[in-house]
């Protein structure tokens, strides 16, 4: 990528980070997957389209932050759809819970992958439009084992920022995987440079189109606004890279 091309994603970035509040683009959207009921959000693009993206939350559940990042999206002319893991008004507000409500759907995989998948048809309509799935911190450890399953179809491309990287025994990435974005902090001690490393090497040996990029002194979940572990750099950097993958990997 050229230092010019960089440069005017970034300056786009930041005049959307940096404008004032405002009220949510978007609306709630309530869906069901397997008899349950779910509450997702969607924002649509003002205008014509520039493809779809599907966002994973972490592991508070869909917040403010999800519905944040699909309206900015929307803004720059994508439509944007967040799922919901967790089911409709789960949203768990400490640490023990937020550990038990994705420690349930890391023991049950299948689930994770229907609850994905049914939120990937709500997103669409149930068309078969082009998505590009992107995940933080639990999202982004979701987003890989939907890769990992060869399950989706007319995905364009995978991105996770700071996400859990871990491929569990006896699961692979299969050599038709679209391309994958892999967002991390330097300084993560959650996920370490070794993750990194090891995904590297997997996805080698796949032969699956890939791009790594590290922020130095970049912490776990460095792009959480509220957070006391937020790096603005970090944060403005990603999202950059984010959206270039987004013009490269998406069609109209």
């Amino acid at each position: 990528m050229s230092t010019t091309f960089s440069m005017r994603w970034i300056a786009i970035v930041l005049a959307v980070i940096c404008a004032p509040a405002a009220a949510q683009a978007g609306e709630a959207v309530t869906y069901e997957v397997g008899g349950e009921s779910f509450e997702g959000y969607r924002a649509d693009a003002p205008g014509p389209s520039k493809g779809l993206v599907l966002i994973v939350h972490d592991w508070d559940g869909l917040t403010a932050y999800e519905k944040k990042r699909a309206d900015m999206l929307a803004e720059m002319g994508y439509d944007a759809f967040a799922l919901d893991l967790y089911g409709k008004g789960n949203r768990p507000a400490d640490i023990g819970t937020k550990k038990a409500e994705t420690g349930k759907l890391y023991d049950d995989r299948a689930r994770m992958r229907s609850l994905l998948l049914g939120g990937l048809a709500e997103a669409r309509n149930d068309g078969d439009q082009e998505v590009v799935v992107m995940g933080y911190c639990f999202g982004g450890a979701a987003g890989l084992e939907l890769a990992r399953s060869g399950k989706a179809e007319y995905i364009a491309g995978y991105a996770t920022f700071h996400g859990g990287l871990a491929t569990p025994e006896g699961q692979s990435y299969p050599a038709d995987t679209p391309p994958l974005l892999i967002m991390h902090g330097g300084a993560d001690s959650s996920i370490t440079m070794d993750d990194v490393t090891e995904l590297s090497r997997e996805l080698e040996s796949a032969g699956v189109t890939y791009e790594i990029q590290v922020y130095s002194g970049a912490p776990h979940a460095f792009t959480n606004w509220d957070g006391d572990r937020y790096q603005e750099r970090a944060d403005n950097l990603s999202w950059a890279a984010f959206l270039a993958f987004l013009a490269t990997n998406l069609s109209d």
